[in-house]
């Protein structure tokens, strides 16, 4: 019994962890209905799969154990991690995505993803900065959840970084390269810069997406990488 699952589905797709759980990474799944998903993520020759699937209407689905790795996030990186699967939680969103019609997401889906995640973070020690986007740790591959996912709502129970407000320095860095570094160090796969760039914005600056690099954005940047060097962030 699980008061925050409601029925469980177990796929096949999975193996053992190589890394303590460290990160949650969050999807859409861009197909309708939910339940095409469902099967694609049970699917033994699709080698996808997720811990966890939330429908639009809030129903919890368990997939995977915790304890064990699913196949969710494939080719990605973050803060030194190049197995993410092995070192993180695995959470789909049933949602029509970019390619089905992108609108906002369902608020019954969110408050059954609020309590879930803040029991993975908690349970784990999950730093704030661990909870993050599928484009933030494949950027170069993918979109997902989008500019629309509801991150302050999140971030109003702590379990993401919010999005700075007060940006003390403005724009500090010299020159792109410098700000492309700082990104790396902030977590992400820079190898190709102008898709980092987009999922910066998606996550940050969701309002304007365009791959460039801006004042504004660099002085987000550096703002997060301020408060993380002081300790007033995780």
């Amino acid at each position: 019994m699980d008061e925050l699952v409601h029925r469980e589905v177990l796929s096949p797709n999975w193996n053992e962890r190589a890394l303590p759980i460290e990160m949650v990474v969050l999807h859409y799944t861009e197909m309708k209905p939910m339940e095409s998903a469902l099967e694609r993520l049970c699917d033994p020759e699709a080698q996808v799969s997720a811990h966890y699937l939330i429908s639009e209407e809030g129903e919890v689905i368990r997939l995977v154990p915790e304890d064990k790795r699913a196949w969710h996030a494939g080719a990605s990186y973050w803060r030194g991690h190049k197995d993410v699967n092995s070192a993180s939680i695995g959470i789909e969103l049933d949602h029509p995505g970019h390619a089905l019609g992108y609108r906002p997401f369902a608020a019954a889906q969110i408050d059954a993803l609020v309590p879930l995640l803040n029991r993975i973070v908690q349970r784990y020690d999950i730093p704030r900065a661990n909870v993050v986007a599928h484009s933030d740790v494949a950027p170069a591959r993918k979109i997902d959840p989008g500019e629309l996912f509801p991150w302050q709502r999140l971030a109003e129970y702590r379990l993401c970084l919010p999005r700075p407000t007060r940006l003390e320095l403005g724009d500090p860095f010299d020159n792109d390269g410098a700000f492309y570094l700082a990104l790396e160090r902030f977590g992400y796969d820079i190898t190709d810069g102008h898709k980092a760039v987009e999922a910066f914005q998606r996550r940050w600056r969701p309002e304007l997406i365009d791959g460039e690099v801006d004042g504004e954005i660099r002085a987000i940047l550096f703002q997060l990488l301020l408060d993380r060097d002081r300790g007033t962030t995780r």
